[in-house]
């Protein structure tokens, strides 16, 4: 064990003596080669099962950049345009209108996908929205029955409801990577979840990651735990219409759907690092990524990302960094990345060549203090 190592080791081993998290693990890669791995507490605290290299993980919303990957594909092939409307592929999204007050106003334009790429599409998610609330609770219903609606439905139902704002006038972020999800479906005509499997996945190696877990795979699949007053307890709920990994799911969601392993990420992780291109294997163009990693928002629609986004814009489904000093860690300006709702969390440092992933099923994480303090240290030890 590196010195590194040894520092990641202490700061995840603290959190889990405090009662932050169950366990957490974390891999960082600098120049294709392996700088430091560690892991500290439980894949499943009443077992007492320790977490291993190979635990699976839900990603929630670090599936996100792997679904704007996706859709440059298609922009590779000549298949989309960032220009086109939505509807031309979800017809629910024909004719909408803008809730403004009590008030429904017509759409001045039709969202396109260049306005879900950034989250600038005026859609919602369930906790902003009482409509998109009321469609997901439909959906969960049906998936806790053993059905569910499928992608194209459930976006096209999506796109009926009213938008919060006039297309890109403001970011919001919301279930824009789902609809992409559908979008993609339509556009390649083959289901999105086998599109990334042929596309994406399997070029990649990465044999452990999608939307469900199989049955002999379940034994790796990390509890999720919920923090509430009396310490950690074990969730199995459904969150964004996710949460049955038992079986293929109806829904593929581009937004929050996946599962995978710190190496499965890693190797996506890699094919951007290395201008689209892995093993020797070209998957995506070097254009498409320079697209995927840059800042896409104006200046005044960047000053409405949240708290804790000071110091980035946001590109197709990442977060960027372009003024360090705002950030609230040691930050280096063009990374890029994002994290989930359970603690997940991905970043390339392009001008350091490396990869930082963390991975833990926490709800309601996204990027925690223990994140914080691993990044720090990676940092502190690889920066130049």
């Amino acid at each position: 064990m590196n010195t590194l190592e040894r520092q990641l080791t202490e700061i995840m081993q603290r959190a889990v003596d405090e009662g932050e998290v169950a366990g957490a693990n974390v891999l960082v890669r600098q120049r294709g080669t392996q700088v430091a791995y560690a892991q500290a507490g439980y894949a499943d605290i009443a077992e007492n099962k320790p977490l291993a290299r190979d635990s699976i993980f839900r990603l929630y919303s670090q599936s996100k950049p792997v679904t704007s990957a996706a859709v440059m594909l298609l922009m590779d092939r000549g298949l989309i345009d960032l220009a086109d409307p939505v509807e031309k592929y979800l017809p629910g999204f024909h004719d909408q209108k803008v809730r403004i007050g009590n008030q429904l106003v017509p759409a001045e334009r039709p969202v396109m996908l260049f306005d879900l790429l950034c989250m600038t599409a005026g859609l919602s998610y369930p906790g902003e929205d009482e409509e998109t609330a009321a469609v997901f609770a439909g959906n969960e219903e049906q998936i806790r029955a053993g059905g569910g609606m499928g992608t194209v439905e459930f976006c096209n139902r999506l796109g009926q409801l009213p938008l919060a704002f006039q297309p890109g006038s403001q970011f919001r972020y919301s279930t824009c990577a789902d609809v992409l999800g559908a979008v993609v479906e339509v556009a390649s005509g083959v289901p999105f979840s086998r599109f990334l499997r042929e596309e994406i996945f399997d070029p990649l190696g990465m044999d452990d990651t999608g939307f469900y877990v199989p049955e002999e795979k379940t034994g790796r699949l990390v509890t999720c735990y919920d923090r509430g007053a009396n310490g950690l307890a074990p969730y199995s709920g459904i969150h964004l219409a996710v949460g049955d990994y038992s079986r293929e799911p109806a829904f593929a969601s581009g937004g929050a759907g996946l599962v995978s392993t710190l190496d499965d990420y890693a190797a996506f992780a890699a094919m951007l690092l290395q201008g689209g291109v892995y093993s020797g294997r070209r998957i995506l163009s070097r254009q498409a990524v320079e697209r995927m990693t840059s800042p896409q928002l104006s200046r005044d629609i960047q000053e409405t990302l949240w708290w804790g986004h000071w110091g980035y814009s946001y590109g197709h489904l990442m977060r960027i960094c372009i003024e360090p000093g705002r950030s609230m860690t040691y930050s280096r300006k063009g990374e890029y990345g994002w994290d989930g709702w359970l603690g997940t969390y991905f970043v390339n440092i392009p001008d350091l060549e490396a990869t930082f992933l963390l991975g833990q099923n926490l709800t309601n994480a996204g990027t925690t203090a223990m994140t914080r303090k691993c990044r720090n240290a990676v940092l502190a030890a690889i920066g130049e």
